[in-house]
């Protein structure tokens, strides 16, 4: 695979490529990141490689991300071309609560804010950037749907929102025949495996392609970061972070992780962050993968993470070793409890060409390669 082949977002006709540069590092207002020259640069070696999604944030260096996105998208003449995604949710106005949130009225002000700062007339992919725990799902779809009818964006989706409220949502969609959500982007790496208890599968079942963040763990697995009784050294957003709630990455389970993603890597002769990229980007339900630099030669490292396939019995031995417990109700499916459901008798699927699927098939099958 490479970044010239493309595979439809969900169930869509919108084409992307594989890997997504993501655009949190363009700027420096947070301390860490990237200045605008090296942000350039990095923007144009993705596209001349092949690459056509592009990922930020409204708050993402306070805007300066997006800010930087368009001006380089409208300086190269790249709008057509360019698959460009961005985000709301989060609070633009402390102390005022309709400035943040994922009620109709932020929603409604945070696309104007993005458009001027991307000098676009239209978004190619929006998405709520978290669940605010407070708005109702039909809310925001019939907003989105607003949005789209009106031509501002031409897609939606959802990112790091409960299973049930994407679940909720594109239902609402389908039943009031809206603009269908095609997308959620959701954190997925050897050391976050935890969407494939329902994530996959709803978004298999309900037309959802996902895009993965953090897919190196905050750089965890990028070969940075050696195990020490401190926890962990090295540099990087990892070590600035690690210690808010949720960002815990120097487990005892993540070493471990990194144990075996560096023998793995050896024996591949590739990189352990274009190893970690690979097995992210071909698992089931993953239609691309989101990668960070502040370098043009980390960049140029990630990139190669499609040039090559890992042979099985490789990803075999990073399954084993990042796989996680299976909480209640999940152990409950397993085949022995199958078994006894189906009485010993051996149920699967229908054989190929008994009928025709009623959602789109595996992943492969909807590559497009560009020419």
């Amino acid at each position: 695979m490479s970044l010239d082949q493309y595979f439809t977002l969900g169930r869509s006709g919108l084409r992307v490529s594989r890997l997504a540069l993501g655009a949190m590092t363009f700027g420096e207002n947070w301390g860490w990141g990237t200045a605008e020259q090296t942000a350039r640069a990095m923007f144009d070696r993705y596209l001349e490689a092949g690459g056509n999604f592009i990922d930020t944030a409204d708050m993402y260096t306070e805007g300066s991300s997006e800010s930087m996105l368009g001006k380089f998208i409208e300086e190269s003449g790249t709008r057509d071309r360019v698959v460009l995604a961005t985000k709301f949710t989060y609070n633009a106005q402390p102390g005022n609560p309709n400035a943040g949130g994922n009620g109709r009225k932020n929603i409604l002000r945070a696309v104007e804010g993005s458009l001027r700062r991307l000098r676009t007339d239209y978004i190619d992919l929006y998405l709520l950037h978290t669940w605010d725990r407070l708005t109702p799902a039909e809310e925001v779809v019939r907003t989105l749907d607003d949005l789209v009818r009106a031509g501002k964006i031409r897609y939606a989706g959802l990112s790091d929102i409960p299973a049930w409220y994407a679940a909720r949502a594109q239902t609402f969609a389908e039943a009031h025949a809206l603009a269908p959500l095609v997308n959620m982007q959701l954190e997925y790496s050897l050391a976050e495996r935890n969407i494939e208890l329902e994530y996959i599968s709803l978004a298999q079942n309900l037309g959802l392609g996902i895009t993965a963040w953090s897919p190196l763990a905050m750089g965890m697995l990028s070969g940075k970061y050696k195990p020490s009784q401190q926890g962990g050294e090295g540099d990087g957003r990892l070590a600035k972070v690690s210690s808010a709630p949720g960002f815990e990455r120097f487990t005892e389970r993540n070493w471990k992780i990194v144990a075996e993603l560096e023998k793995v890597a050896q024996e591949a002769g590739q990189s352990m962050a274009a190893v970690a990229l690979n097995w992210v980007a071909t698992q089931p339900g993953v239609a691309s993968v989101i990668i960070g630099a502040t370098k043009l030669e980390q960049l140029d490292a990630n990139l190669a993470a499609l040039s090559f396939q890992l042979p099985a019995e490789l990803r075999a031995r990073l399954d084993a070793v990042s796989a996680t417990e299976k909480p209640f109700p999940y152990y409950m499916f397993a085949d022995i409890q199958q078994t006894r459901i189906h009485g010993g008798v051996a149920v699967g699927d229908k054989p190929a060409g008994y009928a025709p699927p009623l959602f789109v098939p595996k992943v492969e099958a909807r590559e497009i390669t560009a020419r």
